[in-house]
C-alpha cells in the first residue's frame, strides 16, 4: 500500500529542513539522528555512510520514523513512519553532494561540509524509506 505525503506538509521534505530519523537498536531502544533528506514522490531518501549506527540499524531492522518540524513554526510538523526498502551505494555520492548544495550551500560534501580526506575512509549509501503512516500536524490551522 502506498501512502502519500499530504501537499500541506510536503514542503517540509522538499525544502532543506533538518529531519530527525529514529531507528531501532538491537535491544529495541530507539536511536535518533538529525539528517538531510530528499523526497522523490515515493521515497524519502536519506544519505549516510556504510557502517554508521543508523545504517546498521536500518539494515537489521527496517522500521524507522522521521520527524520534520517547520523551522518557522514548531507547532507544524510531519511524522512519517516508514520501512527502509533499499540501501545502496549507486548514486549516493551525487546524492550527498546534492544535499550539501541544498542544505549547506556547498558544491560538494567532501571538502565543503566534511573534510576532503574523509571520502577515502567511508562509503556513502542512500537509504530509500517508503512511508507507511503519515501524521501531519498544525496547531490552529
Amino acid at each position: 500500500m502506498s501512502v502519500t505525503i499530504p501537499k500541506s506538509h510536503q514542503d517540509l521534505l522538499d525544502n532543506p529542513v533538518c529531519v530527525t530519523l529514529s531507528t531501532l537498536m538491537a535491544d529495541g531502544q530507539p536511536q535518533s539522528t538529525q539528517v538531510w533528506c530528499t523526497y522523490d514522490g515515493t521515497y524519502i531518501n536519506v544519505n549516510t555512510a556504510r557502517g554508521r549506527q543508523k545504517e546498521q540499524n536500518m539494515s537489521a531492522r527496517p522500521q524507522v520514523t522521521l520527524m520534520a518540524v517547520d523551522p518557522k513554526n514548531p507547532y507544524r510538523w510531519l511524522e512519517v513512519r516508514g520501512k527502509v526498502e533499499q540501501i545502496n551505494e549507486e548514486g549516493a555520492l551525487d546524492h550527498i553532494n546534492q544535499l550539501a548544495k541544498s542544505y549547506a550551500n556547498k558544491l560538494s560534501y567532501y571538502g565543503g561540509v566534511a573534510p576532503a580526506e574523509l571520502q577515502q575512509k567511508e562509503v556513502r549509501v542512500i537509504c530509500k524509506i517508503k512511508p507507511v503512516k503519515v501524521n501531519p500536524f498544525q496547531m490552529g490551522g
